[in-house]
């Protein structure tokens, strides 16, 4: 009964950092560097009270569950984290003296950690049933390592492999059921954030279509009437007066329409067409706008890029993307767009510039309503694009490095 209690104790320290960090850290702290910093240090925790309170088999055997944390902090977390967490089941495993466990323990870090921060970028891009996979595997490869090395230290004999060997399948097992749990959470989490973004963006496109009419009107009158109040005669301050009403008459219906377009809950009149022609028609569209901002577009366009989608709109979304990069060089540069195919089914469109980047804060908040890094920018610009490409079952991704560049990439299904 006391080692059931053992490995139920045991569990209860792998639940506590996973609760801890997505009901209180997820939700309270914005910086991502923050958030894996309180989860490396959960997850040291973790090692510690693992290591503290182990399930103990007679007088000399204990097994503890160490391994998940440091799996799970240095997949989810990345290099710094492993080391940290490697450091510290060191340090604290020498508390326990120096011996033939010490030295086992060690050898398995030295050889288990290159291994799994070898596969921590393929995690972090991997689907969910993939990273499960992984983290599996990497649990199993550890306590394999250290089973053989522990046999080559004492002796590949029933008395000492026993409990390593129990170590290992509860080890892989434990493992399996926590990172199903932990990608369950994840996964529940981002559903909620996207639900709640997606209530916002009903709201603002339901009070859009009502509103966004009627606020034209009267600027269209306006603005008939100031182009008749601007004779030849007039002063020319008035005149200048008269020119910069327009000119933000025009700048406000403009806003207008993006609203009307983002209002709009879905986009017909699809039809099949070729990604390779529409990018060629946008570049050529901005030409004029590129050479008057010293930035130069190359293109890469493969063949067979076909698509079901509204060749306007998605002309529309791709010149409000190009125009972003364009922008973000003021002393000019270089616009990359390349068009190719990929292994899972969609068309993968790479926009990539020189500008200014952005922080991981900023492009989280990117395609959120009324958020733009330019002064006189409205964000809806952006908004809409990223509603464009949804409409079409497609998807957008953003790197960016601050003072370096940003690159959009935007997937859309393929078709024949």
């Amino acid at each position: 009964m006391s080692i059931i209690k053992d490995f139920l104790l045991q569990l209860t320290f792998m639940l506590i950092p996973i609760f801890t960090y997505y009901t209180f850290i997820t939700e309270r702290v914005e910086d991502a560097k923050n958030r894996k910093v309180i989860m490396t240090i959960l997850w040291g925790l973790s090692i510690i009270a693992c290591m503290s309170f182990p399930v103990v088999f007679g007088q000399d055997a204990r097994l503890e569950l160490r391994v998940i944390p440091l799996i799970f902090g240095t997949l989810y977390g990345g290099f710094w984290p492993g080391v940290f967490l490697s450091a510290l089941i060191i340090l604290y495993r020498i508390s326990f003296g120096i011996d033939i466990g010490f030295y086992n323990t060690v050898i398995v870090l030295m050889l288990s950690l290159p291994l799994i921060v070898y596969f921590q970028k393929s995690f972090a891009s991997s689907k969910q049933d993939m990273r499960v996979k992984i983290a599996v595997c990497l649990s199993f490869s550890y306590c394999l390592i250290g089973l053989t090395f522990l046999g080559i230290l004492r002796g590949f004999s029933k008395e000492y492999l026993t409990v390593p060997i129990i170590h290992l399948i509860f080890a892989t097992v434990v493992t399996w059921c926590f990172a199903m749990l932990i990608e369950a959470i994840r996964e529940v989490h981002q559903l909620r954030l996207e639900m709640q973004k997606s209530e916002k963006l009903r709201v603002i496109g339901e009070l859009t279509s009502v509103f966004a009419h009627e606020i034209r009107n009267p600027m269209q009158a306006t603005r008939g009437f100031l182009q008749l109040l601007n004779e030849p005669d007039l002063p020319e301050k008035k005149k200048e007066y008269i020119q910069i009403s327009l000119e933000e008459l025009d700048r406000a219906n403009e806003i207008i329409n993006d609203f009307l377009s983002f209002g709009k809950p879905s986009i017909h009149d699809k039809e099949r067409i070729s990604i390779g022609y529409q990018i060629q028609r946008v570049v050529n569209i901005i030409q004029s706008y590129t050479l008057n901002c010293n930035v130069e577009i190359k293109t890469d366009i493969r063949d067979n890029c076909w698509i079901y989608a509204n060749p306007q709109k998605l002309n529309q979304s791709l010149i409000n993307i190009l125009k972003n990069a364009i922008e973000s060089m003021p002393n000019g540069g270089m616009v990359w767009i390349t068009c190719t195919s990929t292994d899972d089914g969609y068309i993968k469109i790479v926009i990539k510039d020189q500008g200014i980047g952005m922080t991981k804060k900023q492009i989280d908040m990117l395609g959120s309503p009324y958020y733009s890094l330019k002064e006189s920018g409205t964000g809806l610009g952006m908004m809409v694009s990223f509603q464009i490409i949804r409409s079409f079952k497609g998807k957008i991704q953003v790197n960016s490095e601050k003072g370096i560049g940003t690159k959009f990439i935007i997937l859309l299904p393929q078709i024949t």
